[in-house]
């Protein structure tokens, strides 16, 4: 992290304002910090830097199998990696927002391996991202270089800045799996400053989708240690990919959902990287500590009761998608 990133943060504890750097393990040619501290001058709280990210909650909590994933898939569903545009084409399919935006402050929210702010980052706008996981430091291999991040560890719950601080905030794939998503909702919401916007997405909520096999297995998979689960899909994708891939060719989506995998052939990814993401996202469906989806109606009601204007809430490419802007 650069040193004029500090000034950004207030304390998560008594919500100040007043960091400073304890350390002097900078990088010379960069002027990254590496290693030190932060500390609050007002209530002596202190968070550690390690490996250039600042860490704003403790290294264990309910996002392990997300740290778990993306540093095993850290280049998966990367379009620098893959040759395609496919989360490039999410990104602005969601948002509606333009290609270029320097000088613009965007607050990531759950950023895992860093698809998305690999993205964000190439519009020029200043990124401040961060997720609940260690999946901060395959993102920081992947995206650590750009003079115009600023990544950090924190929690979506007590994100470490003042209200009303960014001209958009953009949270995709992640609200469904913290504890509490109306909670995390109007905790990004309160980020966003006058006249800026916030988008994001959510699994949604439907009696056809809980009758999906995600949801009839979760009771069991999400207690199976996160190595012993993620080698069952690995032998599980490789066993079954290859009928799959020909069930979404003859059925389409109906097809695709008759076996317990997600598959993703119809994207024109190659066969390798097919089973990578195979992999990624089945694991990624079954693993999670959380997974609570809602409904266009309750995500309309989340951004009315937030007081946002020129509400969009609509069905997107992985649920629910809601965006909104503050008013002035």
């Amino acid at each position: 992290m650069k040193q004029e990133h500090i000034q950004r943060f207030c304390c998560t504890v008594c919500k100040e304002s007043v960091l400073r750097f304890q350390g002097n393990e900078i990088d010379g040619k960069s002027g990254q910090i590496k290693t030190g501290n932060l500390l609050c001058m007002k209530c002596g709280t202190c968070y550690p830097i390690a490996g250039h990210i600042a860490r704003f909650v403790e290294p264990e909590n309910y996002a392990g199998s997300f740290g778990f994933q993306w540093n095993i898939h850290r280049k998966t569903q990367l379009d620098s990696y893959s040759g395609l545009t496919i989360s490039h084409d999410r990104v602005f399919e969601v948002t509606g927002w333009p290609e270029q935006m320097k000088g613009e402050q965007i607050l990531e929210a759950g950023s895992g391996a860093g698809r998305f702010t690999e993205v964000l980052l190439s519009t020029g706008a200043e990124v401040n991202s961060f997720d609940y996981s260690d999946a901060v430091e395959a993102n920081w291999k992947s995206n650590g270089h750009h003079s115009n991040l600023n990544l950090f560890q924190g929690d979506i719950f007590s994100i470490p800045f003042e209200d009303y601080s960014f001209d958009k905030v953009f949270c995709l794939g992640v609200i469904q799996h913290t504890p509490d998503p109306e909670l995390a909702f109007s905790s990004l919401a309160a980020k966003v400053r006058p006249g800026g916007e916030l988008v994001i997405d959510v699994y949604a909520s439907s009696i056809l989708s809980l009758l999906r096999w995600k949801y009839l297995l979760r009771p069991i998979t999400k207690h199976i240690g996160r190595e012993r689960l993620y080698h069952i899909v690995e032998k599980v994708v490789d066993a079954i990919l290859p009928l799959a891939t020909r069930l979404r060719r003859v059925g389409g989506r109906v097809g695709a959902r008759l076996l317990p995998i997600v598959e993703y052939s119809h994207l024109g990814l190659p066969d390798k990287l097919n089973r990578e993401w195979a992999i990624l996202d089945t694991f990624d469906m079954y693993s999670p500590a959380h997974d609570h989806p809602r409904s266009l109606a309750v995500v309309r009601g989340w951004f009315e009761c937030a007081g946002f204007e020129r509400v969009e809430v609509k069905r997107g490419p992985n649920g629910v998608v809601g965006r909104g802007v503050r008013p002035l």
